[in-house]
């Protein structure tokens, strides 16, 4: 430094000292300049003091030389406490140059820095809250600092600052946040600390709504909760925390919208370890569900946004339970906010199912009861994101198309896992319910994958199927179309069915014969679902239908052997097996016949239909038929299985029709048919031994006598059994030819039944 230079007021040997190399002589120097300053402010000499404190920044503190830099920053902290309450005047003046110093390359002159800036922060007090940026911009720089007596130094001054901040109600939080939002996205494990030490003490600060500018630094703060330090990831939980109960406490006043892209995107995880990324994940989605709660309705829009962050999480095994409990409630409570007035808005579209005038006003309250039922069962470049929502809550629209091409996506997606699978099901199936006009547009897409999903290995991944997916359709196709619709694809025998309803049945057989083993290990159980879920008339009505003009004749057998099977011992044909009992109704009549019809693709069926329905005659003629049969081992197995049905509680009152043998000799006659066409194996012993049980067998010659006429009962209606004869003569023909097609002989070519 220029020694020969005018430093006037200062002294020379100041000047020398500010220069000296040992402290001790710096600081006597800054001793005289605190007198000096002192005398100033007694004759409120303005300028001269602003002339002190421009000669100690610019020809001390910003000087090239080490020594020099020392001395201005102790020379400015002396000017700071000459000043005192006045050093709010020139507090720019004071901080710049030593701020400026907080960069230097050397470590002591940092450290003086910082103690210099602590001795000016301690005098003026709360008149460096306007210079708060600045501050704090240069304390989170030395917060990081590599050295840990600046370190140590920077604690103090940040305790020092924290202390006025919090006593200041003129703290400039919109100047602030800028800067917050900045830093906060600091890799430095002291600048995070740093920062979110800061956030905390803001948030308490009672005159400081930091609430209100969450969503600018919310991310940040989910960026630091996956920092490697332990006692960083827990300050950060403690701000989150503080910020959840204050949104709980002020809902009104929360930018929910504003937030949600945040959470959405971290209830997805990230790239950090499986630690930090579980801990991410689970307050998110604990946020996520606090928001759903909170923000009601207003969350709609962005819906599909939320799924796609929610369903994944569903199929999380035990080691990460909190989140999928988290994901669950999500799930649940965005669920419940779909209701019927969000299909409302598009009454009266083109593409909605059209509805007759007269439909019952207890559609909905069916299908309400029927989804009550269902819920006490059990970086993405496709993101919905969110937009800040509208006040006016009456105008919140579902984002329909949105949530349907999320939940596709994941029914397409191989890797997802069942339980999303099965919740993905649910929400197309409660979508169907509450908004049918506006899903129907969907079900031609939708309908081809939730096939698929039949072929599902676990019992309850398709129960839920069956009644949340492969229903889904029901709710649109059974009480928002019209009844009576007959469409090119609708069944003729089935009026109450329209063409979905038809088209997802063929769908099904078609499956069913394109997957023998779907059919053999799970058709069973899925027909019966089926059955238990809706009506059993109509889908054996509309099966048999479909199986009248099945090609594959060897797969139309094995189905009627599978319905015949379900419809003789499952509790869930109760009611339908009461019905065929007593063909007394023109109702009973046409089941009885449509039914039949198929079941001439299985001979022994045949007979059981008609032991079922009491046609003991038909049944006696149709055994006559069977010796000019193939007789398989196939067949001989079937005829072994119906004596064995024979013998169950089904056909009790088969059994004890056998007491009555005057009046139901065709039944005798019948069983004795069976009898003769089994080899001498259990089964024939069985018959047998239950045949020698019937009494006075001489009345079975005897000339059957007529029951007296019950006048209780309506006169029996008329079935044509000579056609139902031919017809099962014309079937057995088409199954011989085929037989004999496969087999590539001509063995017996003049071999058909007589017609």
């Amino acid at each position: 430094m220029n020694t020969e230079k005018d430093f006037s007021p200062l002294t020379p040997s100041i000047v020398r000292a500010l220069n000296d190399k040992l402290y001790e002589k710096r600081k006597v120097a800054a001793l005289e300049i605190e007198k000096l300053v002192r005398e100033f402010v007694a004759q409120s000499n303005s300028t001269q003091i602003k002339h002190v404190i421009q000669i100690l920044a610019m020809e001390f503190a910003l000087s090239q030389h080490p020594h020099s830099r020392k001395g201005g920053l102790i020379g400015l902290a002396a000017c700071s406490i000459a000043l005192g309450k006045d050093s709010g005047l020139y507090l720019k003046e004071l901080i710049e140059p030593v701020l400026t110093c907080f960069n230097d390359s050397d470590s002591r002159l940092r450290y003086y820095a910082c103690e210099a800036l602590y001795n000016i922060v301690k005098v003026a007090r709360g008149a460096v809250v306007p210079h708060f940026n600045v501050l704090f911009d240069g304390l989170s720089k030395l917060a990081a600092d590599p050295d840990p007596n600046v370190k140590s130094g920077s604690e103090l001054l940040d305790r020092l600052l924290k202390d006025i901040v919090t006593e200041s109600n003129k703290f400039d939080l919109v100047a602030f946040v800028p800067l917050l939002r900045e830093r906060i996205y600091s890799n430095n494990q002291y600048a995070r600390q740093f920062i979110i030490s800061w956030i905390l003490v803001l948030e308490s600060v009672p005159g400081i709504n930091l609430l209100d500018y969450l969503p600018e630094i919310l991310d940040g703060l989910f960026q630091i909760l996956g920092d490697g330090s332990k006692e960083i990831r827990k300050t950060c939980e403690v701000v989150l925390g503080e910020f959840l109960k204050e949104i709980k406490k002020t809902p009104s006043s929360v930018k929910f919208a504003e937030m949600a892209n945040i959470l959405v995107i971290h209830c997805q995880g990230s790239d950090e370890s499986k630690l930090t990324n579980d801990l991410i994940q689970l307050t998110a989605m604990s946020w996520m569900r606090e928001f759903i709660q909170l923000a009601g309705r207003v969350v709609l829009p962005y819906s599909s946004g939320i799924l796609t962050a929610v369903l994944p999480c569903l199929s999380f095994d035990d080691r990460k339970k909190s989140t999928k409990e988290a994901a669950n409630a999500c799930n649940h409570s965005l669920m419940k906010l779909v209701t019927p007035e969000d299909d409302v808005e598009e009454a009266g579209v083109g593409s909605e199912p059209p509805q007759q005038e007269d439909t019952p006003s207890r559609t909905q309250d069916t299908l309400d009861n029927s989804l009550n039922a269902s819920q006490d069962s059990v970086g993405f470049s496709n993101i919905s994101f969110f937009t800040p929502a509208s006040p006016d809550r009456a105008q919140v629209t579902l984002d329909l198309d949105g949530i349907v091409q999320v939940l596709d996506r994941h029914l397409h997606d191989p890797a997802t896992g069942m339980m999303t699978r099965i919740t993905v099901l649910k929400w197309l199936y409660h979508l169907y319910i509450k908004t049918p006009r506006k899903m129907f547009r969907h079900t031609d897409s939708l309908f081809p994958m939730l096939l698929k999903t039949l072929s599902d290995e676990s019992d309850e991944g398709t129960t839920v199927a069956l009644k949340e997916g492969f229903l889904l359709a029901f709710p649109v196709i059974c009480f928002c179309c019209v009844p009576g619709s007959k469409g090119a694809d609708c069944s003729p025998s089935t009026p109450s069915m329209n063409s979905y309803f038809y088209k997802f049945m063929i769908n099904l057989l078609k499956r069913f014969s394109m997957e023998r083993k779907l059919l053999e290990m799970r058709g069973t159980f899925i027909i019966r679902q089926l059955c238990l879920l809706l009506n059993a008339e109509n889908i054996f009505h509309s099966m048999a239908d479909i199986l009248l003009k099945e090609e594959d004749l060897k797969f139309a057998s094995i189905m009627v052997q599978t319905l015949n099977t379900i419809l003789l011992t499952s509790a869930e044909l109760f009611q339908l097996r009461n019905q065929l009992k007593d063909l007394h109704t023109q109702e009973s009549c046409a089941l009885f016949c449509c039914l039949y019809r198929s079941w001439c693709h299985n001979p022994v069926a045949t007979v059981s239909l008609c032991f079922l329905t009491q046609n003991y005659k038909h049944a006696y003629d149709l055994i006559q038929k069977f010796g000019d049969l193939e007789v398989t081992v196939d067949f001989l197995m079937e005829v072994d299985k119906l004596v064995q049905l024979i013998e169950c509680p089904i056909f009790t009152y088969l059994r004890l029709q056998l007491l009555d043998v005057e009046n139901n000799p065709y039944l005798i006659k019948a069983l004795y048919g069976l009898l003769m066409l089994l080899p001498q194996s259990q089964a024939f012993m069985m018959l047998s031994h239950r045949l020698r049980c019937v009494p006075n067998p001489e009345l079975m010659r005897a000339a059957p006598q007529k029951k007296p006429a019950d006048s209780s009962k309506p006169a029996p209606v008329h079935i044509d059994y000579g056609e139902l004869l031919q017809h099962f003569d014309r079937v057995q023909n088409k199954h011989l030819e085929v037989r004999h097609q496969r087999a590539g002989r001509a063995e017996h070519p003049d071999r058909k039944l007589v017609l």
